[in-house]
């Protein structure tokens, strides 16, 4: 949904811009210039003519025939282009045949352990919608994950609350354990079961050794994450293994083999020095968690399966489990590389029962051990602004921002600070544009938790777009979010005001060599987490066409989105207000509002573009209910851990950009991602 942001590139031309202090006093310009600075061209409108609403139509019209045939559930994009390499979710992978094998493991919501592991889904050459890199295809499947587990953790809220609200009423023992069964407790394993059921967990065959897409270092912030593409097939289990039944698809081996072992310090037997690993095998021990052996181990199922990784010089992929408070399940899971098995025997083991140990040991040629790097890189965020390395700003905001916002510069010699804006935290409106009048808002009182009596949740499709948890998360995104606003009975606690909280993780903005300046977070940041809005100057799309050199204008562009209009993506969801413009209208000006942060704006006018992004933009309406002066929040696309960079699909078309004299302006991307366009536009 965006447009003219700050592009990421090296310079195109000469021009010197004007420069302005860091935070929010102006200083006088100078004529210095430093690398990577943002100079491409404003992009211009683009004039949709009757023969491109033609020709848009008969490409869009089967491909809208396929999303109807398609069963259950709906997929949501997370980008605004509708471009094939590009598109954000997995409607690309989908389920032929699904084994299924007599489970031996605890048996929990519904979801058998072996039954998951053992869920084949076939060729990803069967993809309806282009090719996709792996590593899109890995990051959709788990975005999808996420969109579903978000679902069940509102349904468990409801059902606590519902619990609240039931308590003083009198209830038999025999409805206390009904309810009591019926508890959806683990939302992951729901969430896990609906996308094999459904067929959209991506796993194209049980593989031997890596797995495209999951490169060493690849955190894991749940065992189910790993099930939904393929890369350890066990919510529970410890050890992945090829069984028996799969030696028409493996002749090659003798099977059971092992793929994948957790390392996770789940046995009092396990030793860990990280190139070295003596890993004991499974069975036997306590599930309660205290690590004891309460029987003898066997020779068979995963056991069996390493052994023969040892005599069929087969690796293994190791995955490692870290305490974390970031984990919805108290750990983080981290791909460390392939081992190889290189000894195995039994032993009586520390509680008396007989264990097997393998040792394994780290295959040359791989990227250093990952694992001992993650403890380097959160060990590197600092506890204050004071110890940051290159520091040339203490705070951009210049104290507006409830978190200071830290800038530092490693590249220039000398280092400069970012320039040529000063800080706002609100929007301004232009004097030439009309504020619509405000909304009724709902009668609710203290917080919104009521979605059939709440006016604001009516106008969300009857339910609220945000959970609780981790401060408000977004379930997924929506063609608009309505949320409450200020003739609203609630408070500023209510959840359906999630995104007007301000800044909730520590950001800093740092230069780097070829995309000029950018943002990452010292903070862990949860997928649905609004993350900052777009400000700047509320204007009239006319009133900026004509300064070209302004990189900085974002279009609101809700209502295209939409409609679908323009290349853009169609984002599906109900949207309950009658005042809304026929969407069946392909009729289109262009936006008719913008926002302007070329000289006046906050943090995310430094935020770069990705054409693989983990970040989306979201539009918002609290105050009004006007789409085409919407608020533009940018939210999380998944889990980001601390120092990643922050960056969001600017959406230019290619050959959309226009330059003074009327030609196709070009611009290289630099974002790195593996599916990479190489041009912004």
């Amino acid at each position: 949904m965006v447009m003219v942001v700050d592009s990421i590139k090296s310079t195109e031309n000469g021009d010197e811009p004007t420069i302005k202090g860091c935070g929010r006093v102006d200083t006088p310009a100078t004529k210095t210039r430093t690398p990577g600075t943002r100079t491409s061209a404003r992009i211009q409108k683009i004039k949709i003519t009757k023969e491109d609403i033609i020709r848009r139509k008969k490409e869009e019209e089967p491909l809208a025939a396929k999303e109807e045939e398609k069963p259950v559930i709906k997929k949501r994009k997370y980008t605004k282009r509708k471009d094939v390499s590009g598109n954000a979710l997995t409607d690309s992978v989908r389920d032929e045949s699904i084994r299924n094998v007599a489970p031996d493991a605890k048996q929990e919501e519904g979801v058998k352990a072996d039954e998951i592991g053992e869920a084949v889904i076939c060729s990803a050459s069967k993809r309806q919608i282009g090719e996709k890199s792996a590593y899109s295809m890995v990051t959709d499947t788990i975005r999808d994950f996420y969109k579903h587990f978000l679902y069940f953790v509102q349904e468990e809220e409801k059902r606590c609350k519902k619990d609240e609200d039931d308590k003083k009423k009198p209830k038999s023992k025999k409805q206390d354990a009904v309810e009591e069964r019926s508890k959806a407790k683990r939302p992951d394993l729901k969430a896990l079961t609906r996308m094999i059921n459904s067929g959209s967990i991506f796993k194209p065959q049980r593989r031997i050794g890596s797995v495209p897409g999951v490169d060493v270092g690849h955190q894991f912030f749940s065992r189910c994450e790993m099930v939904t593409v393929g890369f350890h097939n066990h919510w529970l289990n410890g050890i992945d293994y090829i069984g028996a039944s799969s030696q028409a698809v493996y002749p090659e081996y003798i099977l059971p083999i092992t793929v994948a072992i957790v390392l996770s310090g789940q046995y009092e037997d396990d030793l860990d020095n990280s190139e070295d690993v003596v890993y004991t095998g499974q069975g036997g021990n306590n599930l309660l968690g205290d690590k004891r052996q309460i029987s003898d181990q066997v020779m068979k199922r995963g056991n069996l399966g390493l052994k023969n990784c040892m005599e069929q010089d087969v690796p293994v992929r190791v995955i490692r489990g870290h305490q974390s408070r970031t984990s919805y399940v108290g750990k983080v899971y981290t791909y460390d590389g392939l081992y190889k098995v290189v000894k195995y025997w039994a032993e009586k083991g520390v509680s008396g029962f007989t264990v097997y140990k393998f040792r394994l040991k780290r295959m040359e040629g791989q990227p250093s051990l990952v694992t001992e790097q993650v403890h380097f890189a959160r060990g590197r965020i600092p506890n204050n602004v004071s110890e940051l390395r290159g520091l040339v700003c203490q705070d951009i905001s210049g104290g507006l921002e409830n978190i200071p916002i830290p800038a530092t510069n490693l590249v220039d010699d000398p280092p400069v600070p970012p320039t040529g804006c000063t800080y706002i935290k609100s929007l301004q409106i232009a004097k030439n544009v009309l504020v619509p009048s405000s909304a009724s808002g709902c009668n609710c009182k203290g917080s919104c938790t009521d979605q059939r009596s709440c006016a604001c949740a009516r106008l969300n499709g009857s339910d609220f777009p945000y959970v609780h948890r981790d401060g408000g998360r977004l379930i997924e995104p929506k063609a608009v979010v309505f949320e409450c606003g200020p003739n609203c009975g609630c408070g500023s606690g209510c959840i359906n005001r999630t995104s007007q909280r301000g800044l909730r993780y520590r950001l800093e903005v740092f230069k780097t060599p070829k995309k000029g300046w950018a943002v990452r977070s010292w903070d862990f940041i949860p997928s649905g987490a609004p993350v900052c809005e777009y400000i700047g100057v509320l204007k009239k799309t006319d009133d900026v066409d004509s300064n070209p050199e302004n990189n900085y204008i974002f279009d609101i562009d809700c209502l295209q989105t939409m409609k679908g209009i323009g290349g853009r993506e169609r984002r599906v969801g109900e949207v309950a207000m009658s005042s809304l413009p026929d969407q069946n209208d392909d009729k289109d000006v262009g936006p008719e509002f913008c926002i302007d942060a070329g000289t006046i704006g906050n943090v995310a006018r430094y935020i770069n573009h990705s054409c693989q992004p983990n970040l989306f933009v979201q539009c918002v309406l609290s105050a009004h209910h006007d789409i085409t002066q919407a608020r533009v929040i940018l939210f999380a696309a998944d889990n980001i851990p601390p120092l990643k960079e922050l960056t969001y699909d600017y959406g230019y078309e290619i050959d959309s950009v226009h330059g003074p004299d009327g030609k196709i302006k070009q611009l290289a991307c630099y974002c790195g991602a593996p599916d990479c366009r190489q041009r912004l536009f």
